[in-house]
């Protein structure tokens, strides 16, 4: 078994769509990371009617990975809802705009996190290929990071 099919086992055990409450709808999207140090965290997204409460799968786990063991650094991450993420079938693993800049803002080292693709082929992209030229280099530079 490789790592992604470890890191998709982990996250479809948390697939299973449900209301909460007439407001609040959760484990329709899940992810599964791994950290620095090869443990995996995971996470499902949650989402109400007020809309700031709305939490991607991926900052719940990257939460989860920070909480349970102080790393910020994710080496992968897979993402998906009822079928793991596929460029032929056309079903998404990418991560929204805001959790980008999520795992940007954890750690620049996170430029580097491999996001699954496509699980059959095992197609990756890096963050830093998402967002290129991300804004925030500057600050990380003047801190000395």
């Amino acid at each position: 078994m490789d790592i992604w099919e470890t890191l998709y086992e982990k996250a479809q055990s948390l697939y299973h769509p449900e209301e909460v409450s007439p407001f609040i709808y959760a484990h329709h999207v899940v992810c599964a990371l791994e950290a620095e140090d090869g443990q995996i965290f995971t996470g499902f997204c949650i989402e109400s009617c007020c809309g700031v409460m709305d939490l991607c799968a991926e900052r719940v786990a990257a939460l989860h990975m920070y909480i349970n063991s102080g790393q910020t650094v994710v080496k992968r991450a897979i993402t998906f809802r009822d079928q793991p993420p596929s460029n032929a079938d056309g079903v998404s693993g990418m991560p929204c705009g805001a959790c980008r800049e999520f795992f940007y803002q954890l750690d620049e080292r996170n430029e580097e996190m491999e996001i699954m693709t496509d699980y059959a082929r095992r197609e990756t992209v890096t963050l830093k290929e998402l967002l290129p030229n991300w804004w925030g280099k500057e600050r990380y530079a003047a801190a000395g990071k």
